[in-house]
């Protein structure tokens, strides 16, 4: 072989292991990259992936803080639609790069509608919280009016009781005075029963003072007169009948009708002629259902 050819087959068979070799690490550099870009795809996917699945819970937990049928509605449709991208994302390979696209983009359009549910809901709660707070202001207000009302009520009542006890008629410096014949006073011991000198006590008469009272009502007034005996039992022989005092019937002595003007105007009524004996006496004025006036007087024998 001709020496000089032996140095250029070296220089060539150097030349072409260096290219062999240069390209193995080249393809050995490319795999390394295609292994990265893969691993890269793999873990996007799962990125996406678990974004999905937040949002679908997110429209899960936002069903729950609103009482609206209508946007519940639109919420679950939406949550549907996010769970079929899902599962969608799931069957596609990493490397399908134009699948893995358009799901991102679809994953950005769920983010927005999501994020604008987000915003609505919050709004309206905002909205029912400033509500809530003025019903509760409402009522604290209707509930303090309606207590004012029980209180003014209740004064009502008080000042009604107040002016209907004002309005009342009164009789005052009630007495007993023991009649003569032809139905005279007795001037002297006007409480002795029996005897005194040559006149005898024929009968007896209860008089006493309606008091000048500007508030009560003008008007015929029917005024009942009870006297008691000591032991207890109402005169009623020879006339009497039943009255009513604060709800209650009682028997009375003797009645009399007068004009009352709320001026000041003497009383005197005649009791029934009865079998007197000595002894503690009480007597009770009533009117317009109540008693007006009492007091209890010693007769003696």
């Amino acid at each position: 072989m001709n020496k000089k050819i032996v140095p250029v087959l070296a220089v060539i068979i150097a030349l072409l292991v260096a290219g062999v070799a240069y390209l193995g690490y080249k393809v050995n550099a490319q795999d390394q990259d295609n292994k990265e870009l893969q691993e890269l795809a793999a873990l996007e996917k799962q990125e996406m992936e678990n974004e999905y699945q937040q949002f679908a819970d997110q429209y899960s937990e936002m069903k729950t803080r609103i009482n609206n049928d209508s946007i519940v509605a639109q919420l679950t449709r939406e949550q549907e639609r996010t769970q079929q991208l899902l599962e969608e994302l799931r069957q596609t390979k990493a490397n399908d790069a134009a699948e893995i696209t358009r799901l991102k983009k679809e994953l950005a359009t769920v983010r927005a509608v999501l994020r604008s549910y987000v915003l609505e809901i919050d709004s309206l709660n905002r909205v029912n919280l400033e509500l809530m707070n003025e019903n509760d202001r409402v009522r604290g207000e209707l509930e303090q009016s309606n207590q004012q009302n029980m209180a003014l009520a209740s004064d009502n009542i008080s000042l009604s009781e107040k002016v209907a006890v004002a309005a009342q008629l009164n009789a005052a410096n009630i007495d007993i005075v023991m009649l003569v014949k032809k139905g005279k006073e007795r001037t002297t011991h006007p409480h002795k029963i029996g005897a005194v000198g040559a006149v005898k006590a024929t009968g007896m008469k209860v008089k006493f003072v309606l008091s000048r009272n500007v508030t009560a009502a003008n008007g015929i007034r029917t005024i009942y007169v009870r006297v008691l005996t000591p032991s207890g039992s109402v005169i009623t022989d020879g006339g009497g009948g039943t009255c009513t005092v604060d709800g209650t019937s009682v028997a009375y002595t003797a009645k009399q009708d007068v004009e009352y003007t709320g001026q000041e105007r003497m009383m005197d009524v005649i009791v029934p002629q009865t079998t007197l004996m000595p002894g503690r006496y009480t007597v009770q004025v009533i009117a317009d259902n109540h008693e007006i006036g009492s007091r209890a007087i010693e007769l003696e024998k």
